[in-house]
């Protein structure tokens, strides 16, 4: 079985015929896609499909550099986007985020994406850690998703759609991962709140996969690695994908489709639920 390098934290180039392009009347210029985590992987690729699809899309990530090139890749591929560096911690930066984003149209479309990662066993695990998970990954969707619904309900329909970046760690929990656990099930738990609050015209709901080829799961290795004394090429074939049935990892833009197809008319009956794409992993292991 071929194993990837750990130290590959290349990630896959997203070529326009790889996205999911849809026919929906609210995919226009006029409405806003806000994407969370747009600097790199998943937020990345689902920034530029969102641009792809004729949404003005709103980058919002802490690495400037990273939020930049993204932007100049959605618009090399036709689409429309801006990015604002935006620190997910601080309430102020994001209600500056919200607000820019609307003047630049109705806001309709909200994908949390952006998170990080710490390896380390409950009883071992660094408080100050954890608060950084909680608010980054937890309260600022929460956040975003409250801004933005004020928005969305005083758009001409009434509609929006909020995604969130959930993960198999929504539906089990794996060792020394105990606040990326907590982070992904409260993710689901908010989506449901949302979506039971919406009358079905603010629908919301989770993604859950397996890993990514991004570098936040490729970074992972060599703390799994000394974490469960076993080699980097170990993690990858027997951690990572170990009880996957597909032994690759997905592609950022794969993903981004799935928040595509979320957030168009396709998926109306989308209402709190959860399309795990995960390989296999949750339900055949």
């Amino acid at each position: 079985m071929e194993t990837r390098k750990p130290s590959d934290t290349k990630e896959p180039d997203i070529l326009r015929e790889d996205i999911l392009v849809l026919e929906d009347l609210n995919f226009n210029h006029g409405n806003v896609c806000v994407v969370t985590g747009a600097g790199t992987g998943i937020g990345r690729a689902t920034a530029i499909a969102a641009a792809a699809n004729n949404l003005m899309t709103v980058g919002l990530d802490i690495n400037e550099e990273e939020g930049k090139k993204t932007q100049n890749l959605a618009r090399e591929l036709g689409g429309q986007m801006i990015f604002i560096q935006t620190d997910l911690t601080k309430d102020q930066e994001i209600e500056n985020a919200v607000s820019e984003a609307a003047k630049l149209g109705s806001i309709k479309y909200l994908a949390n994406i952006a998170g990080i990662q710490h390896i380390d066993a409950v009883d071992n695990f660094p408080m100050e850690k954890y608060d950084l998970m909680q608010r980054l990954m937890l309260r600022a969707p929460f956040f975003l998703s409250q801004l933005a619904i004020s928005h969305m309900k005083q758009s001409s329909d009434g509609i929006g759609v909020i995604g969130h970046m959930a993960s198999i760690h929504a539906h089990i929990c794996t060792k020394n991962k105990p606040v990326y656990n907590i982070t992904k099930f409260g993710l689901k738990a908010l989506s449901q709140s949302i979506s039971a609050e919406g009358d079905g015209k603010i629908r919301s709901f989770t993604i859950s996969t397996g890993f990514v080829k991004t570098p936040l799961a490729l970074k992972q290795i060599p703390a799994q690695a000394e974490q469960r004394g076993i080699t980097q090429q170990e993690v990858v074939r027997d951690v990572m994908m170990g009880a996957s049935r597909i032994k690759e990892m997905m592609t950022p833009i794969e993903v981004a489709n799935l928040f595509v197809f979320g957030f168009s008319k396709h998926a109306r009956y989308l209402i709190g639920g959860d399309l795990q794409f995960d390989g296999g992993v949750v339900l055949t292991y």
